[in-house]
């Protein structure tokens, strides 16, 4: 049976308005310029994760079915699709990504067929819950990036931060997503929440890099809450804390970084100093000796790295014997 968490903050499937199915293209740091994919009423969910930006679950439910019309879907998009490209807008991707879990659409596997020959890669952001669903994976599996979440790979603290649908247990979670990672043809990214006093153990967090490099991901992305989120209790870890998760997670997955919540160019060397360094260790916590190295190369000192410390932009912490800096999650946020 499905159960309703907090519906009062929520919308109904079926009554109200509906938010537009096809917006953007909207840029991504991971994914360029995308077209997104609203095909889930919001909250409809198999988690209600207590950092979600989205709001409180409104409808939790791991039942696959139909909600919005396919063709009134894939004429949406091809709408847009053919609005920015007269606009000469770039689109890299089409990318369901909606206001709830996209594989509770029973017809996503049809969606993803109709929308390929408009010639543009497709990418599913997913929470993984439903990968050990055969259907969901050879669904997932004509996409060609997927990203899957892992925020808890231990029952207690998965069942803590996602608040999973009780019809759901994390060994079976985890073993479809290992199911899914080791027949997917196309790239596979994970994104892991890290949340203050939910899921940021030490233990946990050994526990949790050993699994992300048993996936293999192609990347592996670190995010902390950086935007109002479902419960009020949930906040970031400490610096000290990120930037021991993406050491561990680093020495398991090839590519890792950080996603805290910086809009800017997280790669562009624009000859700012300041900016420059804030990108680049909003994605990549830098050691001492690389930030020294930067800043000599930038034509600069080690005051401009002190100065941003005291605007509370920088954030200097230590882990494995060595010096770390990490671009603060919000000015004069010491913790």
């Amino acid at each position: 049976m499905d159960a309703i968490v907090n519906a009062g903050s929520g919308t109904s499937v079926g009554t109200g308005s509906r938010p537009a199915i096809a917006f953007g293209p909207v840029p991504s740091r991971r994914l360029g310029r995308s077209i997104g994919i609203n095909h889930i009423p919001p909250k409809t969910c198999s988690y209600a994760c207590v950092y979600c930006q989205v709001g409180r679950t409104s409808r939790l439910t791991i039942t696959p079915t139909h909600f919005y019309g396919e063709d009134e879907i894939v004429s949406d998009v091809t709408r847009k699709v053919d609005d920015a490209r007269s606009a000469g807008e770039v689109i890299d991707y089409l990318t369901f990504v909606p206001d709830g879990e996209p594989t509770l659409d029973l017809r996503l596997r049809r969606l993803i067929e109709r929308l390929q020959p408009l010639g543009i890669r497709i990418a599913v952001i997913t929470n993984g819950s439903l990968l050990w669903r055969p259907e969901i994976r050879e669904a997932l599996a004509l996409a060609d990036w997927v990203s899957v979440k892992v925020d808890g790979v231990r029952e207690d603290v998965w069942r803590r931060i996602d608040r999973p649908h009780h019809g759901l247990v994390v060994a079976r979670v985890l073993k479809g997503l290992q199911e899914f990672a080791g027949t997917f043809r196309g790239e596979l990214a994970t994104e892991s929440m890290l949340v203050r006093g939910f899921n940021d153990g030490a233990a946990h967090l050994a526990d949790l890099a050993s699994f992300l490099g048993e996936l293999g991901p192609r990347i592996a992305y670190l995010s902390v809450p950086t935007r109002p989120p479902a419960e009020p209790d949930v906040e970031p870890p400490p610096e000290a804390v990120i930037t021991q998760t993406f050491q561990l997670v680093r020495a398991q997955v090839a590519h890792v970084e950080l996603l805290i919540g910086y809009e800017g160019n997280a790669f562009a060397a624009t000859g700012a100093l300041a900016e420059d360094l804030l990108s680049i260790t909003a994605v990549h916590p830098m050691r001492e000796d690389a930030v020294q190295a930067f800043v000599s190369k930038a034509g600069g000192d080690m005051s401009a790295v002190d100065s941003l410390i005291e605007q509370g932009l920088l954030a200097r912490t230590s882990y494995d014997g060595s010096r770390f800096y990490i671009r603060r999650l919000q000015s004069g946020a010491s913790r």
